[in-house]
C-alpha cells in the first residue's frame, strides 16, 4: 500500500473484528511512528501501550465508573472543544454525527441510544490493542502538533499492515484512571487513547465516509495560476 492509498483509506474505526495483532506488529508500529517531524527534535510523545488481560481490566474499571452514568459531563484533561462551537466548525461536527447515528439507525431523540454509542468509546469498540498518549504539561502548542503529526504517522502506517485505528479524545476524561493504571508521572497530561486491530468494514459504524472541505475553503494559493 502507497502512501497515498493509506491516508485516503484511513477511517475512524468503531467497530473491530475480533482478531489479536501480533506483538511485533505494534511495536513495529510505535517505533517507526517516531520519525514523525517534531521542532528541535523534541519528540513529545509518551506511549502506553495496552492489550490482553490490562486492557480487559482498564475497560472494566472504566465501565464500573460510568454505570448508570453520563460520562461527557466529566472534566477532561484539557478543553476537548471551544465551549460555544462557531461556523464552519459547527455544521461539520454536527454532520459528522448525523452521518455515524444515521448509519446506526439512532433517532436525533433518543438520548440513550446516543450515550451508548458514545459509551462504546471505553470499549475501545472491541479493537484489540488500545494506546494511551500523553505529553509532558510543561510543553506548548508547537509540541501539541508534533504530537498529533506522531498519532497520524502510526495510523497511517497501521494501514500498511492492514490495521485500522480510531483516535480517541474521549479518554481525556478518563485521566484518573489511565493515571493509575499506566502509573503515568503526574507531569505527563493524557491526551487521547488510539484502538487498534483489524476494522469490522461489514459493521454500520464504518460504512461511512465523512466529508472533507475543498481546498478553496481553507487554502489560498498565490503565484499558481
Amino acid at each position: 500500500m502507497d502512501v497515498f492509498e493509506a491516508v485516503e483509506s484511513r477511517i475512524a474505526c468503531r467497530w473491530f473484528l475480533d482478531k489479536p495483532i501480533e506483538p511485533a506488529i505494534v511495536r513495529d508500529l510505535v517505533e517507526r511512528a517516531a520519525r514523525a517531524a517534531s521542532g528541535g527534535n523534541l519528540q513529545p510523545w509518551h506511549v502506553y501501550a495496552v492489550t490482553g488481560a490490562p486492557l480487559a481490566e482498564i475497560k472494566r474499571q472504566v465501565a464500573e465508573q460510568i454505570d448508570g452514568h453520563d460520562p461527557r459531563g466529566d472534566e477532561a484533561e484539557y478543553p476537548i472543544y471551544p465551549k460555544a462551537m462557531w461556523e464552519p466548525y459547527k455544521s461539520r461536527r454536527e454532520q459528522h454525527g448525523v452521518q455515524l447515528y444515521g448509519a446506526l439507525g439512532v433517532a436525533r431523540d433518543d438520548a440513550a441510544g446516543r450515550l451508548a454509542q458514545y459509551k462504546r468509546n471505553f470499549e475501545f469498540f472491541n479493537a484489540p490493542v488500545a494506546l494511551f498518549v500523553a505529553i509532558d504539561r510543561k510543553l506548548g502548542p508547537g509540541q501539541w502538533a508534533d504530537l498529533g503529526g506522531y498519532i497520524h504517522a502510526l495510523m497511517f502506517l497501521a494501514r500498511s499492515y492492514g490495521l485500522d485505528t480510531c483516535p480517541q479524545e474521549s479518554w481525556a476524561r478518563m485521566h484518573a484512571i489511565v493515571r493509575q493504571f499506566a502509573n503515568m508521572p503526574a507531569e505527563q497530561m493524557l491526551f487521547c487513547a488510539v484502538a487498534i486491530g483489524y476494522g469490522d468494514h461489514s459493521h454500520p459504524a464504518n460504512s461511512f465516509r465523512s466529508p472533507r472541505a475543498a481546498p478553496a475553503e481553507f487554502c489560498t494559493f498565490f503565484g499558481f495560476d
